[in-house]
């Protein structure tokens, strides 16, 4: 079930009628990373000016630039992980009613979450990813350890954070974290798929919209295996 919905998030990600907010989320997903470079690098450079050594040698100045320039590509990496779920809880509603629409045209849609709802739960959880990948790269010097910590604390998050945003169209919150749970396999293996996906360069910036397409297909996949098992967990009539 995972490839196949894994296949069809992509054909839809490439599709007309999600093109155009394809190229809205890329927008505000550079965005977004271009405001956290000028913030670090302001802060870098109000570091750095006034210092002794800064003044005596210009060239350090320069050579710490560029290693400040440096080590902020890899600092984004792992700030693009909390970005994407801010990303994907704007796009959510819109991205998912045109797979709903296009893919499941005999079912019934799902509904938007309150738009206050939806923003603090896409908050809190970036301000979740944001400490855990942190502390994943507070880890980036410690060889074997590194990469373990990113994948999978990325795993974990970003299959958690977009599957229940997909459930939560169709349930009450609590019954999709429940559902969530129960379902834990499939939905890390798919959060492992877009965990993989954000260490690739360039097409990690379509994780937002790739993420939303593939669970609203993994949630019905799932929603119809809860269906078809429901009748043999009624106990027989006697």
């Amino acid at each position: 079930m995972l490839i196949s919905a894994a296949f069809a998030a992509l054909r839809q990600v490439l599709s007309p009628p999600l093109r155009r907010i394809l190229w809205k989320s890329l927008g505000l997903t550079v965005g977004l990373l271009v405001l956290v470079w000028f913030a670090l690098t302001r802060l870098i450079d109000t570091l750095l000016i006034g210092h002794p050594i800064s003044a005596q040698y210009p060239i350090v100045n320069s050579f710490a630039f560029f290693l400040a320039g440096a080590g902020l590509f890899v600092a984004l990496a792992y700030i693009l992980p909390p970005v994407s779920i801010l990303v994907a809880g704007y796009f959510l509603d819109d991205a998912a009613e045109v797979v709903e629409r296009t893919d499941f045209p005999d079912e019934v849609p799902g509904r938007a979450m309150a738009l206050g709802q939806a923003l603090l739960y896409s908050l809190r959880f970036a301000g979740l990813a944001l400490v855990v990948n942190l502390v994943a790269l507070a880890l980036f010097f410690v060889p074997g350890v590194n990469l373990i910590a990113f994948f999978g604390a990325n795993t974990y998050l970003l299959g958690r954070e977009y599957f229940e945003m997909a459930a939560a169209r169709f349930r009450p919150l609590p019954e999709a974290q429940a559902m969530r749970r129960h379902y834990s396999a499939t939905v890390m293996a798919a959060g492992a798929l877009l965990a993989g996906l954000m260490v690739v360069p360039v097409l990690n910036l379509l994780t937002p919209l790739f993420g939303i397409a593939l669970m609203v297909h993994v949630h019905k996949g799932l929603s119809r295996e809860r269906l078809l098992a429901a009748p043999q967990a009624r106990p027989p009539i006697r």
